[in-house]
């Protein structure tokens, strides 16, 4: 159990930036070589495999939390002592 607890899951800001603008780059080529070898082949089957595969490699590349996208963490600030992180409860008169 202390394996799988121990496998990063997060991102920070810039990483998810990244990975959102590398998919967007590698699905825009991939759908543009796809309509392109399409219209040249006359067939439309094969843009729809090229722009499947460019979602596979983008899906790969970016939805797990690779190193490039956890190099600045955030720097959270200490809990103070007798703070229950909770807000005050306060009565309406």
């Amino acid at each position: 159990m202390d394996f799988i607890n121990s496998i990063p899951t997060h991102m920070d800001f810039e990483g998810q930036s990244r990975a959102e603008k590398y998919s967007r780059v590698i699905i825009t080529l991939f759908g543009a070589v796809g309509v392109i070898w399409g219209y040249i082949i006359q067939q439309f089957s094969q843009t729809v495999y090229i722009l499947a595969a460019g979602f596979l490699l983008a899906a790969i590349l970016t939805i797990p939390p690779w190193p490039i996208y956890r190099r600045r963490p955030l720097q959270w600030q200490k809990v103070r002592s007798g703070d229950s992180g909770e807000p005050s409860k306060k009565k309406k008169k």
